[in-house]
């Protein structure tokens, strides 16, 4: 459903400052920022719009006071705490731009962001950020002077964000305030996010007002969810996606977000909160799937072949309304008594049996995961998009989906394919181009204004998007043939006992794998099998898993072309994460960070036996 709020001036004129002014008006007793400022038990803490408008203006005059002007970047390293979300409204009303760098950012490349934005100031969470950010202070190409931190405890001798607040209260004038939102031009750029650098450095994406207020109404337009609904907030604000879904989307429709600081607590804010939306990225959905699979394998034989009966009548039931034809009459009976009887009971003990619009975007979603979670009546709208895009370019949506697809262009934006298949993209959502070290915009797209996005991907004859790869990750086989590393990794990591994948080939005769043993579904696996290991480590060397594992490579291999197939592989039993370097922030594989720190295991399974 469309949000029926409305707008203060047509969709390419807002900008984040009238919404907001708007909402404190019309929507001003609602709530609209909660988090919880202690352990997973505390109380929720929520502020109004009425109260956020107040609590931005004070800040901005906090920042004024600072010396931040119209126009400079400030950066931010904060988890996803009230006053990352506060700060980032606040320097908008300024006419500064937030620049959210990830908290997990190397010491090398915060100190790239720090020299390329020009950035005077940067806002960090506490100890653990200083160490990183105070060396540049004293390096003389860094322009940086100031740090505010959030845990006052922790400031020392930098400003503390308490500190700040209360100097903006002093200072705080009105009628100042309200004039100068107002001089903001939907052409002013509202952020600039840096590309999480699967390879290479970072880039600067500047994007504009216009650009992200168009993202919001046109993706609105694709969602189905009651007034004012809960969001629940919990990727890095670094990424594009949490930036469109707990910003600027909740300030077009006046809703509420629910901050979680952090990530590996959503499943149980998802248990408490029961939402009716939520958007995962793959790796998130495999997560959630995987303690789904574990239960279920500890349930009696007979409980399994009634929720697999159900899980029938749901993936039914989903194929009709794919095929876009009214669901017979019959099926929709069974479906609701099973649905009811089955499937609520055990999706109300995860919080997801209220869930009417499911999403997932960033990297393709595996179609075992999508085809799982559709028998359970979850029908995951995939979409598919870029920083360089604000956002969704694609989107599935409840009026047009294809299971597998990542769906159909949304308003406004055009998709064609080159020679190569590469997809190219233009219209109004597409950023003006990367920030220059002095400040300038170099365009990306061609003379008509064509971006190549670098994903390569087919159209079929209903207009839906199928993503292949990417561009650069594609696998060149020594013979000249090419392979999607993903195809073959999404179809390996079908079987539960493998969570993680790395193909490589590029240059040789025929394909190896890394594969790393799910750390849920494994012991799970083993255990319903009499299977006792102490750890992963013992499990990859069982002879019963290793036996599996091999049956699972066979039974891959038997869906793929002669050159798809993994001819050798190797088990790893340590999960790859964020932390440890193979995943970026926003969980997709850096395929030449695992590629360097495996490189010696990857040459052996080229080596004769």
């Amino acid at each position: 459903m469309t949000t029926n709020l409305r707008l203060p001036g047509r969709p390419e004129e807002l900008t984040l400052p009238a919404l907001l002014a708007r909402n404190a008006a019309e929507y001003g007793e609602l709530p609209a920022l909660s988090w919880r400022a202690g352990p997973e038990a505390a109380p929720w803490t929520t502020l109004t719009w009425s109260e956020v408008r107040r609590q931005v203006s004070v800040l901005a005059s906090g920042y004024a006071a600072l010396g931040v002007e119209r126009g400079e970047h400030v950066l931010m390293m904060m988890g996803n705490r009230p006053e990352h979300w506060l700060s980032d409204l606040a320097l908008v009303h300024l006419g500064a731009v937030p620049v959210t760098v990830y908290g997990t950012s190397a010491p090398e490349q915060i100190a790239h962001i720090a020299r390329h934005s020009r950035a005077r100031v940067a806002v960090v969470e506490g100890a653990r950020e200083l160490v990183r950010w105070e060396p540049l202070l004293a390096e003389a190409d860094v322009p940086l002077e100031r740090l505010v931190v959030a845990e006052a405890a922790q400031a020392g001798p930098h400003r503390s964000y308490g500190s700040l607040y209360a100097s903006g209260a002093r200072l705080h004038r009105a009628d100042a305030f309200e004039k100068g939102w107002q001089e903001t031009d939907p052409e002013d750029p509202l952020t600039v996010v840096y590309t999480s650098g699967t390879t290479g450095d970072p880039k600067g994406v500047r994007l504009t007002h216009r650009n992200l207020m168009l993202q919001a109404v046109r993706l609105d337009r694709n969602v189905e969810l009651p007034e004012h609904a809960e969001h629940i907030c919990y990727l890095p604000f670094a990424h594009i996606a949490e930036r469109v879904l707990g910003i600027y989307l909740p300030l077009l429709r006046a809703a509420h977000v629910r901050l979680c600081a952090d990530p590996a607590a959503v499943a149980g804010v998802v248990r408490e909160l029961r939402p009716v939306q939520f958007f995962g990225v793959p790796r998130v959905w495999e997560k959630l799937a995987a303690g789904v699979k574990a239960v279920l394998g500890t349930l009696p034989e007979e409980q399994r072949a009634a929720i697999g009966a159900a899980n029938d009548l749901a993936r039914a039931r989903a194929g009709h309304r794919e095929r876009g034809v009214e669901v017979p009459a019959a099926l929709e009976a069974s479906y609701a008594t099973a649905k009811e009887r089955v499937l609520d009971p055990l999706l109300r003990l995860a919080g997801l049996d209220r869930l009417v619009w499911t999403a997932s975007a960033t990297a393709p979603m595996p179609i075992d995961v999508v085809r799982f979670w559709a028998g359970w009546g979850i029908t995951i709208m995939d979409a598919w998009g870029l920083t360089e895009t604000s956002g969704v370019c694609t989107v599935n949506s409840p009026s047009g989906f294809r299971l597998g697809s990542v769906g159909r262009p949304i308003e406004g934006l055009e998709l064609r394919l080159a020679g190569d298949g590469e997809i190219l993209t233009r219209g109004e959502t597409v950023f003006g181009g990367y920030l220059r070290p002095d400040g300038s915009v170099e365009s990306a797209a061609d003379d008509e204004g064509w971006f190549p996005t670098g994903d390569i991907g087919r159209l079929d004859e209903d207009g839906f998007l199928w993503l292949t790869d990417r561009k650069k990750e594609l696998i060149i086989t020594s013979n000249g043939k090419n392979v999607s590393p993903a195809l073959v990794e999404n179809t390996v990591k079908e079987h539960p006992l493998i969570g993680q994948a790395l193909v490589h080939g590029d240059g040789r005769s025929y394909l190896v794998a890394l594969l790393v043993l799910d750390p849920e579904l494994a012991p799970a696996w083993a255990a319903a099998r009499g299977i006792g290991a102490a750890s992963l480590a013992e499990l990859a060397e069982d002879p019963a898993v290793r036996a599996e594992i091999a049956r699972a490579v066979e039974d891959a291999n038997a869906r793929l072309n002669r050159t798809e197939q993994i001819k050798r592989y190797r088990v790893l039993t340590e999960e790859w994460g964020p932390d440890s370097g193979e995943l970026t922030p926003s969980l997709k594989l850096r395929r030449r960070v695992v590629r360097q720190k495996y490189g010696s295991l990857i040459d052996a399974l080229y080596e004769a036996p």
